[in-house]
């Protein structure tokens, strides 16, 4: 598993023939484009998630959660002016 921060218009290249750009978003949502082959199957996990009807299947998909809130020591020191 890979995690990266991009900036907007940023991309990511899979393979010779897949390219994933970031186009930017706001807090809960991004939005990306992803140009790649006919031949590749592009599908959300929600449509995947929606075909399978067996609970004991359902729980063996892989689960991708937001990054918690940093730790207070790793967060960055804010100044205060007076």
């Amino acid at each position: 598993m890979l995690r990266l921060t991009v900036s907007t218009e940023e991309y990511l290249m899979i393979g010779d023939d897949v390219r994933i750009v970031f186009l930017g978003g706001s807090h809960n949502h991004l939005k990306i484009m992803i140009d790649a082959p006919k031949e590749v199957d592009v599908i959300r996990s929600r449509v995947i998630e929606n075909k399978i009807k067996d609970p004991e299947l359902k729980a063996k998909l892989p689960k991708y959660y937001a990054e918690p809130d940093r730790q207070e020591k790793f967060r960055k020191s804010q100044k205060i002016c007076k």
